[in-house]
């Protein structure tokens, strides 16, 4: 049996190349639509099920993606105008029990991911090799991270949730 949190694995580091480059960046463009393609035709009860035992919900998932996608573009804009900041952590999980996650529909973060994915990859698109080496540092897991370690990483992210959803739809035969 897969690891229900994990469905495709744990994020990987991979070495730059121009392939896997145009890989993430289509991740980060496409995002959106694959996230309303892992919803369409979700009633409410389906939406407020948990993908897995303790768990989120996917009306909490979607809004997570959102959230966690908001700061991932932030995170970039100061890792591209800043030498090696420090970036702000936050409690995603606390996040998930906020008012606009629990009184406002999944449209509303889905709307949104497909503004913020545009800005993302307009803002990213033609960095230079020289600007993925650029770096961030996080401080609650004390590394410094690169802008081209993110790009994979929140590639990553999207397709981990996406999966999450998706398996939730094959077990549950929705």
């Amino acid at each position: 049996m897969t690891d229900l949190r994990y469905p495709i694995g744990k994020y990987e580091e991979q070495p730059f190349s121009e392939k896997q480059k145009q890989e993430w960046l289509n991740d980060i463009k496409f995002f959106p639509q694959l996230v309303e393609n892992a919803i369409i035709n979700l009633d409410e009860a389906q939406l407020q099920t948990p993908y897995r035992e303790g768990g989120w919900t996917v009306h909490q998932l979607v809004h997570h993606i959102a959230d966690s996608h908001m700061n991932a573009y932030v995170r970039f804009k100061l890792g591209l105008t800043e030498d090696n900041p420090t970036i702000r952590p936050y409690e995603e999980k606390l996040w998930a029990e906020l008012n606009d996650v629990k009184a406002l529909p999944i449209n509303i973060s889905i709307t949104l991911l497909y503004a913020l994915h545009t800005r993302w990859y307009t803002a990213i698109k033609d960095l230079t090799d020289q600007e993925w080496k650029r770096t961030v540092f996080h401080p609650a897991s004390q590394k410094t991270m690169s802008l081209w370690f993110l790009l994979g990483m929140y590639a990553w992210h999207g397709k981990h949730h996406v999966a999450h959803i998706t398996e939730l739809r094959k077990r549950n035969n929705w």
